[in-house]
């Protein structure tokens, strides 16, 4: 029988960097202990069969992995946007089999998408390009698959934090070579948890939100004759700020001066957790907090008043927390999920609070992982599936 391999690759947390990453920005994130992972035989077929727990199963012929729009929105559309990727880098793909995992949670602000691309990735790295790529090019990779295929404009900093592992500092003024490092940072020494709370609110339905976020800071970029904000002088946007307003609006102008602060703050997170300071760092997680809901304006759809889900919960963990630690929203905002860095000795109070009022299960104690994307291992003459633990 044909050897089954194990990967896994994780989800990840933004720890700072609130919708930076796409305007070539600077963002802080870590790989979490939550999940997906894939037993997979290579099957000497032209197909990559994938299936998922508690999804329909996915099939791609690899001999067209042009973009099918009906895909969409699809499990399908990344695993075919995957292997265009790699197909574009003149990689000859065998077919396999992938039986996948995921304790990830959707709709998380985890990034369980993020986490199936890297893992695609590294099977296909592993399985047929002897680990040519990094671990940057396989999230670049993935960046691809999730914008053309998938149709979601995301930047780089998901698939990156998934793909590299442990506490991560990202430079992304070049895209196409982003600076990547690793913090040496033992988070477990701090005295706080890291606690992702589920807010109640789903993100189905909210792309266009997430897109008027980009599409506002293009207008802003485009006044200036740039692409992105990371091009555009500060000091020049300052002092145009009154035609600015007229062209683009005043909502474009107020995230627009979200990142430039929030580019700034990931710096300094950065030396704070370099200096071992780690009051500094959740003086700026605060700071983040408050500059997404006044300036970037993530924490609310447009128009909702009966049901503010995120709102409601960064206010409920503000009370809970008693002026210690700090909360802010987590990921692309609007639903999903809220982070909150947690005093030991207020975790069992903070979590009884959170679930008397959200539900049992909404509150999350996450650990940093230290690995990236990677593959497990690999068995011979594997006459079932294995149940592997990771």
């Amino acid at each position: 029988m044909a050897a089954t391999w194990y990967f896994s690759a994780p989800g990840r947390t933004e720890l700072g960097g609130n919708h930076t990453d796409h305007q070539h920005g600077c963002v802080l994130a870590a790989a979490v202990n939550m999940e997906t992972t894939a037993e997979v035989t290579r099957s000497g077929e032209n197909r990559i069969r994938v299936w998922s727990e508690g999804y329909p199963p996915v099939e791609v012929d690899l001999r067209d992995v042009s973009v099918r729009p009906g895909e969409r929105n699809t499990t399908a559309a990344l695993v075919r946007g995957m292997a265009a990727a790699f197909q574009r880098e003149g990689v000859v793909l065998g077919g396999f089999d992938a039986r996948v995992r995921s304790n990830v949670l959707p709709g998380s602000g985890l990034s369980s998408s993020a986490a199936f691309e890297v893992l695609l990735g590294v099977i296909c790295n592993t399985l047929f390009c002897r680990g040519r790529f990094s671990p940057v090019e396989l999230a670049q990779m993935g960046q691809y698959a999730e914008n053309v295929y998938f149709g979601k404009p995301c930047g780089l900093m998901d698939q990156t934090a998934s793909s590299v592992g442990g506490m991560v500092f990202m430079d992304f003024q070049n895209p196409q070579k982003p600076l990547v490092r690793q913090i040496p940072f033992d988070f477990a020494a701090t005295g706080y948890s890291l606690c992702l709370i589920d807010t109640g609110a789903d993100h189905a339905d909210l792309t266009g939100e997430y897109a008027a976020i980009t599409e506002d800071l293009r207008t802003v970029c485009a006044f200036f004759g740039e692409t992105a904000l990371r091009a555009v002088p500060e000091a020049a946007f300052y002092a145009e700020l009154k035609d600015l307003r007229a062209t683009a609006g005043d909502r474009a102008v107020l995230r627009a001066i979200h990142v430039f602060d929030e580019n700034r703050r990931v710096l300094r997170q950065k030396q704070a957790l370099e200096q071992g300071d780690f009051q500094a760092f959740l003086a700026c997680v605060t700071e983040s907090g408050c500059s997404s809901w006044r300036y970037l304006q993530n924490i609310t759809p447009a128009g909702r008043t009966d049901r503010q889900e995120v709102a409601f919960a960064l206010a409920l963990a503000e009370k809970l927390l008693r002026g210690r630690g700090a909360c802010r929203v987590h990921g692309g905002g609007f639903a999903g999920t809220i982070q909150a860095f947690v005093p030991h000795d207020l975790l069992e109070e903070f979590q009884q609070g959170i679930a008397r009022v959200l539900g049992c299960g909404k509150c999350h104690v996450l650990q940093i992982r230290p690995e990236g994307g990677i593959c497990v291992g690999m068995r011979e003459n594997v006459q079932e599936s294995a149940q592997h633990k990771y």
